[in-house]
This record gives structure tokens, C-alpha cells and sequence, in this order.
């Protein structure tokens, strides 16, 4: 049973089940619930297992091969998890000074940030930046801001969470937060909203310029 070789994979990492929970970013109990069969292990949670663990594929769905696609399991571990961090500074961007996210993430010069932000036992991240529009309604509005990680390529994205995007449409960069999902169409993905006032999306990968990984948000309450 997959919940049997879940802990045994986690036993083999010597990890608690705290430890294991906050890699997959879920509770104790919920991980305890999957462990002992009373709840399933989701798609997202099984990739998190494969590419940040590296564990096999085969094995954690059929039990069959090695636990392990390499000797060394602890050491992707150590390497490739986001461990929370006691303290860091984060830094707080305005996109609108630097033209969007493309000249932030890949123009030195363009890292001038107006802030920071200090929370504690927070996973590493790259930088932050305040949240426009409302697609993304009642979860996060305009004027909230989104905590993110970059990532370098869509192949390093977990189906189903949430990211920020710069799109290029017709040469103007739309920056936005939305779920990435998978798309029917060869080439594309789908980029679906909380708000079900806007459609869901079919987006050419190629147009995808700036990626990132929302970690976190804060919510601004502006009402006095």
C-alpha cells in the first residue's frame, strides 16, 4: 500500500512526521491521516516526493525497484527541500518601477527594493511584490502582496499551485498570480483564477518570460 511505502520512505530519510509534513506542505495530522490509510496521497504531494526527494516513481506507486533514484537520498534532502528559516529579510519590489517582472528577475540593476519584509520560519524566498487585480479574489486582492521563488523553467512547476507569471501578450508584459494547471493543448498550460468571475486560461508556454513560486502572502486590510 502507497501509505506503508510513504513511511517507509520517510523512516528511511530519518524524518519525523513534522518534518515530512512541512516538506510537503501540509499538516502532522495530515500526513498522519495519509500514513495510516484514512486519507489519500494527492498528485501534487506525490510529485513533491519525486522531484525535491527524489524518490522513485515506480516505487512509490507499485512498491516495485529502488526506493531511491540515486544512493544518496539525504543529501538531495539537505540540498534541494526549502527549510523554514528563522529569520530572513525579504525584499519588497515595485514592479511598476521596474517595468515588470522580466527586468526584476533578470537585470541586477533593477533590484532596488523600497522594503523589506521580516517573518520569521519562513521558507527562503527570492523577493515580494504587491498583488494587482482581483483575479485571485477573496484569496488575495489588489494591494496584497505575494511572497516568491523563482523558478527557471515550467518543468520545476507543481500542477495545481500558485504562481506568478509575466505573459507577453502582443509584446506588452501581463504580469499575474494565478493556479497553473495542465492543459489539453500540446505546447500550452492552463492558468485558472479563485475569482470565478474570470475565465480560465490557455496560455503558450513560449509567451510564459518570468516565473515564480508564491511561497507566501500577506493580506492588506484597508478598511478603517
Amino acid at each position: 500500500m502507497i501509505n506503508n511505502r510513504l513511511r517507509d520512505i520517510r523512516k528511511e530519510l530519518s524524518l519525523t512526521q513534522e518534518n515530512l509534513a512541512r516538506v510537503l506542505g501540509i499538516g502532522k495530522s495530515a500526513l498522519s491521516m495519509i500514513e495510516t490509510g484514512k486519507a489519500a496521497l494527492s498528485e501534487r504531494n506525490k510529485n513533491i516526493l519525486v522531484q525535491e526527494l527524489n524518490v522513485n516513481p515506480d516505487f512509490l506507486e507499485t512498491g516495485r525497484g529502488n526506493m531511491f533514484c540515486e544512493q544518496c537520498p539525504s543529501a538531495v534532502f539537505m540540498g534541494k527541500t526549502d527549510r523554514p528559516l528563522p529569520t530572513q529579510s525579504v525584499p519588497l519590489y515595485n514592479i511598476e518601477g521596474t517595468a515588470g517582472l522580466v527586468p526584476l528577475f533578470f537585470d541586477d540593476r533593477n533590484r532596488k527594493p523600497v522594503d523589506y519584509i521580516h517573518i520569521p520560519n519562513l521558507p527562503k524566498c527570492d523577493g515580494a511584490i504587491y498583488v494587482v487585480g482581483d483575479s485571485m479574489y477573496p484569496l488575495l486582492k489588489s494591494g496584497d502582496i505575494v511572497l516568491y521563488k523563482q523558478l527557471s523553467s515550467i518543468d520545476d512547476v507543481f500542477w495545481g499551485d500558485m504562481y506568478l507569471l509575466s505573459i507577453d501578450i502582443d509584446g506588452e508584459e501581463y504580469v499575474t498570480v494565478k493556479y497553473i494547471q495542465k492543459s489539453d493543448r500540446p505546447g500550452c498550460v492552463k492558468l485558472v483564477s479563485q475569482n470565478p468571475h474570470h475565465a480560465d486560461k490557455e496560455v503558450e508556454v513560449r509567451r510564459i518570460r518570468a516565473l515564480a513560486f508564491v511561497k507566501a502572502s500577506i493580506r492588506m486590510n484597508s478598511i478603517r
